[in-house]
């Protein structure tokens, strides 16, 4: 390591320079950055719009603990969250799917029977 000051090349663990007495600057080290997990929010949004309500807020609840855990540093929870949420789209989806398909049917034959 060398001093900002003067650019003499300093003795391991020296705490000022030998040549200009300025005191040594370590440097930060950083974590690096953060890992970009899909937090599915927008697919939880148009489940709850659209396919199923309850199904849906708790898919949303799911999305919005994605950022705040890997704010935190939770690479982990990050996943776990993420991946949770997509389930709950998927269950989402299916469940407005085969409630719809259901009432569809069920609509045409009450049209039928009318006749």
């Amino acid at each position: 390591m060398f001093c900002t000051s003067c650019g003499t090349q300093l003795p391991p663990g020296a705490l000022s320079c030998p040549n200009c007495s300025a005191a040594v600057a370590f440097p930060v080290t950083t974590a690096g950055p953060l890992p970009v997990i899909n937090n599915y929010l927008v697919p939880s949004i148009l489940v709850t719009l659209c396919c199923c309500l309850p199904i849906g807020i708790v898919a949303i609840i799911y999305s919005a603990q994605v950022n705040s855990k890997l704010v935190v540093g939770d690479v982990a929870g990050a996943q776990a969250s993420a991946n949770s949420a997509k389930m709950w789209c998927w269950i989402g989806l299916g469940t407005g799917l085969v409630l719809g398909i259901g009432y569809g049917i069920l609509t045409g034959l009450a049209s039928l029977g009318g006749r």
